[in-house]
């Protein structure tokens, strides 16, 4: 076997593997689909995690049940499931012994309902790949506590971003405005549902969300209507220029990895009152993602942009790295 690890900033390679037995609380997954996470190109650029430490990747995966320990209950060989890599023991692909990209994952600790959750009859093993993504944009979502009538912007059409939109419209939110440099990406927005999809960089942002939401009086000042931000971009000024615009006791959630400190205008904040809050991972979400893809796989399906075979990984990895990707997934023999 194989298995994608990093051994240091920039050196990701294809390692030849030899799986550990799996012992009476474990599982062995036959892998069959695993998502290229943006984490997964920042574990890379950085050398691993933490740095320094060869780490295997891959944490977005689904495949079919191959080997059960005594000790587990519930879960039995063939079982189509998805793997949660937050409630492993070794957080599987970000820093634990184990990752996704392999033929065959060893789940230590393995609990149904937990770390093996069970694919919905009918959902393919891509589409239940991207459990794992969509659970993280929901978790965004959630945190910005949004409901139908608000007026929301999303910065960042990636995965996690286009993901969130497709939570907040599937929810009847409606008032939708997303930014993003890339117009492959701002195009998908749109095929989403959103209400407006633009390029920061070719538009007065207050401007257009003065156009879009209207805007608030607060404490003599004037705000865009926009009840929630939701930043899944990463840029630097996204924060002050929310902070400059907001209206009273509007709400942002970054989801967004921010590797350097950023200042911002916190006396802006006094007249606004709004709140600002992060969002990281799904604590929760998993089941209600699953519960979704019945209805959804065909929208699912559709934010997949590339599909290759695991021998071409490495082609993979610089392919999510494009703006002109989406959700880059690698398949097995036999998928």
């Amino acid at each position: 076997m194989e298995l994608l690890t990093i051994h240091g900033p920039g050196d990701v390679r294809l390692d030849n593997y030899e799986r550990p037995g799996a012992g009476d609380g474990d599982v062995v997954v036959k892998m069959k689909s695993v998502g290229i996470c943006g984490s997964d190109l920042s574990y890379i650029k950085i050398g691993g995690i933490p740095p320094g430490n060869v780490t295997p990747l891959g944490h977005e995966g689904a495949g079919e049940v191959m080997e059960v320990g005594a000790g587990v209950s519930g879960i039995a060989v063939g079982d189509p499931v998805i793997v949660n890599p937050m409630m492993t023991p070794g957080n599987i692909g970000s820093g634990g012994p184990e990752g996704a990209f392999t033929q065959e994952l060893l789940v230590r600790g393995a609990k149904l309902g937990e770390s093996i959750l069970p694919i919905p009859e009918g959902i393919p093993y891509d589409v239940a790949a991207m459990c794992e993504p969509l659970a993280v944009a929901m978790h965004g979502v959630n945190r910005a506590e949004v409901k139908p009538g608000d007026k929301v912007v999303v910065f960042g059409c990636g995965p996690i971003g286009l993901g969130m939109v497709l939570w907040l419209v599937d929810r009847g939110i409606k008032d939708v405005v997303v930014f993003d440099l890339a117009e492959e990406r701002l195009e998908r927005a749109r095929a989403l549902g959103c209400l407006a999809a633009l390029d920061p960089t070719k538009v007065d942002v207050r401007a257009e969300l003065s156009r879009l939401h209207g805007e608030v009086p607060s404490y003599g000042r004037v705000g865009v209507g926009t009840d929630a931000f939701i930043d899944a971009a990463g840029a630097p000024n996204i924060l002050s220029d929310v902070i400059m615009m907001a209206k009273f006791h509007s709400r942002m959630v970054i989801t967004a990895a921010h590797m350097r400190p950023i200042e911002f205008p916190v006396g802006r904040m006094l007249t606004s009152e709004m709140t600002i809050t992060t969002a990281m991972g799904y604590p929760t979400e998993m089941p209600e993602v699953i519960a979704a893809m019945p209805r959804l796989k065909d929208t699912i399906a559709g934010m997949i942009s590339h599909k290759l075979p695991f021998s071409d990984v490495m082609k993979g990895l610089e392919i999510a790295a494009t703006p002109q990707s989406n959700k880059v997934m690698i398949g097995f023999e036999e998928a």
